[in-house]
């Protein structure tokens, strides 16, 4: 791996449901990133969206991080990162990475447990993602970035990276530039809970909020909304209701 591999799906979603089922590379992969994420700067290279699940190898063995990131309507210049700590060993066997995207709310889940919710309202509406978007799968070298600034970058006497997907799910609304975006014909067969429009998706449980308070609560180190040495002025969907 010099620069990196990827895959990318043939059709383009207006929300949907995606997931994949991965098994990430063992041994020493500091700078290694693992990338499952949606976007559309094809298309809209000066204000496109994109809603990113990476996968961050670190400088200690088996130790990966789990970094998610949220962008609408070319909004780069303020990152929404946030970071938790997985809660096992990621490289032993598959486990599911999924991201739910409808015009209430993202969320992006591990094995069904919720990490993370980026809600659709008035203080984020200007940068909630609401364009089609391509769904990809890549990993490449992120030594400049990935590893407390690129301290840590990649040691290829420790290739090849190896990193398995397998149980792809794309369900959503396929793109069509000659339909409205806000809408989702019956003829994509999706059933009448799909995650565009299924009232079982408008917000979480009261289990997967308990979820997403234990993930928050036990696993996440770092969020934007927290760094105040980045941001003197917090993003708006950062302050309290």
């Amino acid at each position: 791996m010099s620069s990196g591999s990827g895959l990318v799906s043939r059709s383009k979603y207006n929300y949907g449901f995606f997931s994949a089922a991965i098994k990430l590379p063992s041994g020493f992969t500091s700078g290694v990133v693992i990338a499952f994420y949606l976007s559309n700067a094809d298309l809209y290279p000066h204000n496109h969206d994109e809603i990113d699940i990476e996968l961050l190898g670190h400088e200690k063995r088996r130790d990966w991080v789990m970094q998610t990131n949220i962008y609408g309507n070319g909004s780069v210049h303020t990152g929404r990162e946030e970071k938790i700590y997985l809660w096992f060993d990621p490289t032993q066997q598959f486990h599911q990475y999924s991201i739910l995207w409808n015009s209430h709310h993202i969320v992006f889940l591990v094995d069904n447990v919720p990490v993370r919710e980026f809600v659709h309202n008035s203080a984020s509406s200007s940068v909630y993602p609401s364009k089609p978007m391509s769904v990809f799968a890549t990993i490449w070298d992120a030594s400049e970035w990935a590893t407390h600034g690129g301290k840590y970058p990649v040691n290829y006497q420790y290739a090849p990276f190896v990193a398995s997907f397998g149980e792809m799910e794309m369900e959503g609304c396929v793109w069509n530039p000659n339909v409205s975006a806000a809408s989702c014909p019956r003829s994509s067969g999706l059933s009448s809970l799909d995650p565009v429009e299924g009232q079982e998706f408008v917000k979480l449980s009261q289990e997967q909020i308990n979820g997403l308070e234990w993930a928050r609560g036990k696993l996440m180190f770092y969020s934007y909304c927290k760094d105040t040495t980045r941001y003197k002025v917090l993003p708006p969907e950062c302050k309290p209701n």
